[in-house]
């Protein structure tokens, strides 16, 4: 598994090792040995552990669906996240105040072709689109959810100008209904 930064602080993509033949693909998804010393060999780098991902979720999103933005208040919560079935295009955007990110956001390909996984530290709003007639998005996250720290920021919000790179199909009612950037932002 390779280890990459990307444009925002502490988030990592995690990439596999493929083996491919005439069978298919095989690959280890994670490995928790090589992500603590990866964590353990780089100064600065997030303080969340393999051992602390305690529950895993997934959903199943079809082509167009917009999921987010999404994040938690309080101690936030830290994840991997990646697609196991079709295509997304994941954005993230960093709500941590101190950050020299904050406000930032950043865009990724996850899909069943290279097996990526985003690490998502705590303070960020999360959310995909599904690129795929149906895409499977995998969650491991830190601590149990609790709704009563739940935070939304609608998908199309002016101030994130997040470019969705297909007509919306469809999005849940919570998200519709979600606030606004400046209000997070008022909040934080």
């Amino acid at each position: 598994m390779r280890i990459d930064t990307t444009g925002l602080t502490d988030v990592l993509v995690l990439r596999p090792e493929l083996f491919r033949d005439e069978r298919g693909v095989f690959t280890r998804t994670f490995d928790a040995a090589l992500f603590d010393l990866y964590l353990d060999e780089t100064p600065g780098s997030p303080a969340t552990r393999a051992s602390d991902f305690l529950q895993d979720s997934q959903s199943r999103s079809h082509r167009g669906v917009i999921r987010g933005m999404h994040g938690r208040a309080g101690r936030g919560e830290a994840k991997l996240v990646r697609c196991a079935r079709g295509a997304v295009h994941d954005v993230l955007v960093d709500i941590r105040k101190d950050s020299p990110t904050f406000g930032r956001k950043e865009a990724f390909l996850l899909d069943d072709e290279d097996f990526a996984h985003l690490f998502v530290p705590p303070g960020f709003l999360h959310g995909f689109q599904a690129l795929t007639e149906a895409a499977d998005v995998c969650y491991r996250i830190d601590r149990p959810h609790d709704p009563l720290e739940d935070l939304a920021v609608a998908y199309d919000d002016p101030d994130l100008d997040i470019e969705w790179p297909l007509p919306v199909a469809a999005i849940s009612a919570r998200d519709a209904s979600a606030g606004t950037w400046q209000d997070l932002v008022a909040r934080l």
